[in-house]
């Protein structure tokens, strides 16, 4: 009945994304290919990245130095959820100089996405994308969406999409991440651990390549992350492994994605840039719980969700919703084992009297019904 019940459902469209040309993995990548995913043998390449990477480790001088020529300038000092400010900054070192045809983001999302945000300001301005290289070195996996975008004074997010606006290259290093903090890896693999569940349930979501590359995520991401807590920065085959999962959680969605990613997103872009909340943490605050809620949204919900459950470690039952709340259950247990300090939004200076707004914003302007009380509710939990 089950297997009748998957083939008479099975039907979508998948549209592929082209704007990536190539996506190397492994230790000293970046050294061995970098220079070949140029453009022209004439590009000059701006480097946008984060302070710290600039000042405490020799990633961005290494990068200067491998370019050699091709090397225009550096942007450090990107701040969480790129502030418009430092978009600004960055656009006006591109424009300064005329040849500037290329973009090398290092760091994790607030890089990555403001490099993206660059390139599209720069065709309007100039009539042409930068061409955008990456080098993340979270798990976050902003490197594989189109769409990128900087957040305002007042703390709320404005977003952009547009198929130029992906990246050309990839480069997932060992070598690259080892600087990052084992709490930073962590969080944002939760945050890659979001991007593969909520892809499960998503109703745009293709059988091929979405949900089979999720599944094969969820798992290597449940392998995995308990291996980095004791060994990172150490292992770089776990680092890679890591990497890829990040990938293949939201490397191939398509070009027919409609709408958001799902409800633990939405909460956390209601939670990240108003309080200044790091998106891998919202991910481990709301993750676990959403998905228990999804799991009574729908028998289909409850059944799409219950497929996560042998990725996650588990046995499954044959009741769909059992098992979907299990796999909420395992969600939160594997935040629990990981040791980040995640805390409470009390302990993050949100006032209780902003949950209101809170789930105002996670839904897009929703005042009343039976989500919105039942995600007032959900983030009373989280103080």
């Amino acid at each position: 009945m089950s297997v009748e019940r998957m083939t008479a459902s099975l039907s979508g469209l998948w549209q592929p994304r082209i704007q990536l040309k190539s996506l190397h993995y492994g230790s000293g990548c970046v050294e061995q290919h970098l220079l070949s995913t140029l453009p022209g043998p004439l590009s000059k390449v701006i480097i946008v990245t984060g302070t710290s990477l600039a000042a405490k480790t020799p990633l961005v001088h290494r990068l200067e130095t491998l370019l050699e020529g091709h090397h225009a300038g550096t942007v450090s000092g990107i701040r969480q959820h790129g502030p418009i400010a430092d978009v600004e900054r960055a656009l006006e070192t591109v424009l300064s100089g005329d040849d500037v045809d290329t973009v090398l983001s290092l760091g994790g999302g607030s890089s990555i996405d403001t490099a993206k945000v660059i390139s599209l300001r720069t065709k309007e301005k100039r009539g042409t994308f930068l061409t955008h290289l990456t080098i993340p070195t979270t798990l976050s996996a902003a490197e594989c969406t189109a769409g990128g975008g900087y957040t305002q004074p007042n703390g709320l997010k404005v977003g952009f999409r547009a198929p130029e606006m992906g990246v050309s290259a990839i480069f997932y290093d060992a070598q690259y991440a080892h600087y990052t903090p084992k709490h930073l890896w962590l969080s944002t693999g939760m945050r890659a651990m979001d991007h593969a569940v909520e892809s499960i349930y998503h109703p745009c979501s293709t059988e091929v390549p979405w949900k089979a590359l999720s599944l094969w995520a969820v798992s290597e991401l449940f392998k995995c992350l308990p291996k980095a807590r004791d060994t990172h920065p150490h292992d770089q085959d776990v680092t890679t492994r890591l990497m890829l999962a990040a990938y293949a959680s939201s490397g191939l969605k398509g070009e027919n994605l409609k709408g958001g990613m799902g409800l633990s997103h939405s909460l956390g872009h209601a939670l990240g840039s108003p309080y200044g909340i790091p998106h891998g943490i919202t991910s481990c605050m709301t993750l676990g719980k959403v998905v228990r809620l999804k799991a009574y949204e729908s028998p289909e919900t409850a059944r799409q969700i219950s497929r996560l459950l042998p990725p996650a470690g588990g046995r499954p039952t044959g009741d769909d919703l059992r098992d979907a709340l299990e796999v909420g259950d395992r969600v939160i247990a594997l935040v629990d084992s990981l040791e980040l300090d995640v805390g409470g939004l009390s302990a993050r200076g949100v006032s209780k009297e902003e949950i209101p707004i809170i789930a105002r914003r996670a839904l897009a302007g929703v005042v009343e019904g039976p989500l919105y009380d039942q995600l007032v509710k959900l983030v009373q939990t989280l103080f």
